[in-house]
């Protein structure tokens, strides 16, 4: 498989991942039409409010999905992937939107051919669980905000029971010693099994356990007839992503109105 096939595989799971999250919190909004994906939430995190090109994109299109988001007051971010969507640049700057750096915000990484089962090993004393249940969700929104180090409001927001409970979903919880300290969350799109919300607490990080979650949601999508594996890298997590074997195949370079990229507006993540 190619690389631009690849780069398709990783955007469709971004997409149907982040559209199934968003769906959860009160009051979003997700629309897909002219070849273009809206989704909004109004969490003041722009990965949960964006403007997608999805295939075969009309100006449009765009233009009606970014004064969507304007008028709602969601802090939001047009998502285009480098060389992909390079047609569209011009029309950002009609649009009035700038980009959020210099350089592309976020790779999208793929890893193919999927290695055999275990391909990384949890620290002794330590537990990946999958959970559904009430207080096992309530360890992932926990855990998670506290690896982020943002509000439990904005995760409880979209990681739910329903979420959770989608038959492509699985909700993640690594336990040490009884403690919860890590978290994961997959979702399967066809044969791509996408990596999401790996997150270690403070107290728990440079033991392998990241990696140990990633690689345990590679294992069960590999057991569940997945192929590849994508994700979206930080800077942080980079690093290790490529020790895994994961490669970039999608750069993305985010475009965003000026006035909430000012010294103290909300955060962009």
């Amino acid at each position: 498989m190619d690389r631009d096939a690849l780069g398709r595989l990783e955007h469709e799971n971004l997409i149907e991942a982040i559209a199934a999250a968003a769906s959860q919190a009160p009051g979003a909004r997700i629309e897909r039409d002219g070849g273009v994906a809206l989704i909004a939430t109004g969490l003041p995190l722009r990965l949960f409010n964006q403007v997608v090109i999805e295939r075969d994109a009309q100006a449009d299109a765009i233009a009606a999905a970014v004064s969507v988001v304007r008028e709602r007051g969601d802090l939001f971010i047009v998502n285009l992937r480098a060389g992909t969507d390079d047609a569209f640049v011009p029309l950002m700057g009609e649009l009035g939107l700038v980009p959020l750096s210099a350089e592309p915000w976020m790779p999208g990484m793929v890893l193919h051919p999927l290695p055999p089962a275990g391909g990384a090993l949890a620290a002794d004393g330590h537990e990946i669980r999958t959970v559904s249940d009430a207080p096992g969700i309530t360890d992932h929104i926990r855990t998670a905000a506290a690896g982020f180090e943002m509000p439990v409001e904005w995760l409880e927001a979209v990681m739910t029971p329903e979420l959770g409970a989608r038959p492509e979903a699985a909700v993640y919880v690594g336990y040490s010693a009884g403690v919860p300290v890590t978290t994961g969350f997959g979702f399967r799109t066809g044969r791509t099994i996408g990596v999401y919300n790996i997150s270690t607490v403070k107290l728990a990080r440079r033991r392998g356990l990241g990696a140990a979650m990633t690689m345990r949601i590679v294992d069960d999508g590999l057991a569940a007839g997945c192929n590849v594996a994508v994700l979206q890298a930080t800077q942080m997590g980079l690093s290790v992503y490529e020790r895994l074997g994961f490669r970039t195949v999608v750069e993305y370079i985010g475009y965003a109105d000026p006035a909430s990229m000012t010294e103290g507006a909300p955060r962009t993540g």
